[in-house]
């Protein structure tokens, strides 16, 4: 049997298989709103027979987004456009996660094919105007992008709260689960780690004062998000620059985010900062699984691998070998949404289509058969 098409049961929630959808922004909402496009995109994932579809990051707050295309959920509007979505996408099946988000010094960009950087007059020129962004110092993500405002304790506080409001929202919305986004230099990374946090009160200097944040809103989420509904959190689990974010520091993170209720450690890498030598691993299939694998065995948690995985017999591997509980495609799942449907049958999963759709699976098994025409009174001779 294969491991990968096994369920997994995470606190009430069951989800068919192993198989993830990462989260990936679009960026077509309109004032943070989801629209027919994500339907769409999103319940392909479903019908393909993915485990668990996580939605993209969604902006807690209007000045959390990433760029002007970016969903959100701070008001009625963008959570009651969320619901048909989330309704279509478990109609199929499979399970539904979001992610929760604050874009902090990254926030008020491009859309990444408009050149994926600070704002410009032609953005402008749109009535895309920038907004103040927020950090936990002000220190900007690169050389000519704004510079963030550093945040006050008490407006740290009051961020905290929007992310409980919006986890509400979540919950309103139908979510199976959550994920607190924690990395890829969004705010909460930003705190974790001293290349972007050179704060001297109580969120900044040590390892303890820079994982207050996000502990804190793990925390604060974690009290208003249902008890029987798993809560996850992306990890940039090391940073990939000198003097930087480690994978020690995850470990310990991670042991006391197990404490507080965190169920599963989403373990991605890198994008603190634009400056500087890379250190990361080169991006080749499953360069990032090892990172999973340490939190993994070393923390015990549960934890989900990214990383370029493309093949079936590769996901398989991951699992066997005790590396992650869950394995994430992003673009592999955008040039294939019926991915986990092909990888059953290669790994002998499902050899005759039972798991498709029956709208697709009948037809697909007569072919298969080699009948590809016969109907209901037709006579064989």
């Amino acid at each position: 049997m294969s491991i990968l098409f096994e369920p997994l049961y995470i606190r009430n929630l069951k989800l068919r298989n192993r198989t993830v959808v990462s989260p990936m922004c679009q960026y077509t909402a309109v004032d943070g709103v989801m629209n027919n496009w994500h339907h769409c995109h999103l319940t392909a994932f479903g019908r393909g027979g993915f485990g668990l579809v996580i939605f993209e990051a969604t902006a807690v707050e209007s000045i959390g987004r990433i760029t002007h295309g970016c969903t959100g959920l701070w008001n009625d509007e963008q959570l009651n456009s969320m619901i048909p979505i989330v309704k279509s996408v478990k109609d199929s099946g499979a399970a539904t996660c979001l992610q929760l988000a604050h874009a902090g010094r990254k926030a008020s960009c491009q859309r990444p094919w408009e050149g994926d950087a600070a704002l410009t007059e032609a953005e402008f020129s749109k009535g895309e105007l920038a907004w103040d962004i927020v950090g936990p110092s002000p220190i900007p993500f690169e050389e000519g992008w704004l510079i963030p405002h550093e945040l006050t304790v008490s407006e740290i506080k009051e961020i905290i709260d929007s992310w409980v409001l919006a986890a509400k929202r979540a919950e309103l919305a139908g979510f199976d689960a959550l994920e607190i986004h924690s990395a890829h230099g969004y705010l909460s990374h930003s705190f974790l780690s001293p290349i972007s946090n050179k704060r001297t009160d109580i969120y900044g200097g040590s390892r303890e004062n820079r994982m207050r944040f996000t502990l804190d809103l793990a925390e604060a989420v974690r009290a208003v998000w249902p008890e029987g509904k798993p809560l996850f959190i992306r990890l940039s689990t090391v940073d990939g620059k000198e003097g930087g974010w480690d994978i020690d520091d995850s470990i310990a993170l991670t042991r006391i985010l197990s404490d507080i209720g965190v169920d599963v450690i989403d373990c991605s890498s890198g994008a603190i900062a634009a400056a500087g030598k890379n250190t990361l691993p080169t991006p080749t299939p499953g360069y990032q699984v090892s990172f999973s694998s340490e939190i993994r065995n070393k923390a015990q948690i549960l934890t989900q691998a990214v990383g370029l995985i493309t093949d079936p017999s590769q996901a398989e591997t991951i699992l066997r070998s005790g590396q992650a509980d869950l394995v994430a495609l992003a673009r592999e799942a955008l040039y294939n949404p019926f991915w986990p449907l092909h990888a059953a049958q290669a790994l002998n999963a499902d050899i005759d289509f039972q798991i498709w759709p029956h709208q697709y699976g009948h037809w697909l098994e007569l072919r298969s058969q080699g009948v590809f025409a016969k109907r209901p009174g037709e006579i064989e001779e």
